[in-house]
């Protein structure tokens, strides 16, 4: 038998199973005094003692925390009669794609705001920016970006572009940045490297989409592009809440796709 399972035989200390599930001491005694996680049983000397039964649990109440429930929610979903426990798993993967794909999204709606580097206004009204961009106004960095790129060509070029893009264009521009993002976080939750040809064609699909929308990205511009990516801490948080280490994962597979092109 493993430690692992002798532990989960003769149960978890408050300390242990804290520790387990990344949470404070403090955090388990709170959700005992509210009813939410009781220890399975005590020991002789009183001290709680957890068990496996109720470390799932523990990994459910944190599954719905992560998704933003409130304790007293939690509680009333984990304890209402009937249950499966693997309903609340199944509940919880839908809850956390639908959260993924919305963020896919606010990470396309940034990349065309932020990565264009050039991009004036989108030109739309403020119920038309509301239905393409949700409750993200790329519009809001519109003034840090024409101080940094203002007098570069690539600035006069996108803004020109752009001022003319309808709310279908919009839409359409943050889809395909989304696809795109969508299939170099498959590729990364694969294990394929960034050099790989998926991850290099997916890195010319984005540098082909700022050229069509935006301005003209010849490979060098795109590799910049790329190492700003993970400088940038904007572009890094945005990426990362995708999926974590998916901003170096995009500037390596831009820098490949950039070798690839240059040979």
């Amino acid at each position: 038998m493993s430690q692992q399972q002798e532990q989960a035989t003769r149960g978890f200390s408050i300390g242990e199973l804290a520790s387990l599930a990344g949470v404070t001491v403090r955090t388990l005694h709170h959700y005992d005094r509210i009813g939410l996680l009781r220890p399975g049983h005590r020991t002789r000397a009183g001290y709680r003692s957890y068990a496996e039964i109720d470390a799932d649990r523990l990994a459910q109440i944190l599954g719905y925390r992560e998704l933003g429930f409130g304790l007293e929610s939690i509680r009333s979903v984990l304890d209402e009669p009937g249950t499966d426990p693997r309903e609340h798993l199944l509940a919880q993967r839908g809850l956390l794609t639908e959260r993924i794909e919305r963020l896919r999204r606010i990470v396309a709606v940034i990349n065309t705001t932020l990565e264009a580097q050039t991009m004036g206004t989108t030109g739309l009204s403020p119920a038309e920016k509301l239905a393409v961009f949700g409750d993200f106004d790329p519009d809001d960095h519109a003034e840090e970006v024409e101080q940094r790129w203002g007098t570069t060509d690539a600035y006069q070029q996108s803004a020109a572009r752009t001022k003319s893009s309808t709310r279908q264009d919009w839409a359409t521009i943050t889809e395909e940045a989304s696809a795109i993002t969508n299939t170099l976080a498959q590729a990364l939750a694969a294990g394929l490297p960034a050099t790989s040809v998926e991850a290099m064609d997916a890195a010319e699909q984005a540098r082909q989409h700022i050229t069509r929308w935006f301005y003209d990205c010849p490979v060098d511009m795109h590799r910049n592009l790329g190492d700003m990516y993970v400088a940038d801490e904007r572009f890094t948080a945005t990426y990362e809440k995708v999926a974590p280490g998916l901003a170096a994962y995009v500037r390596d597979a831009i820098h490949a796709n950039a070798d690839r092109t240059a040979t």
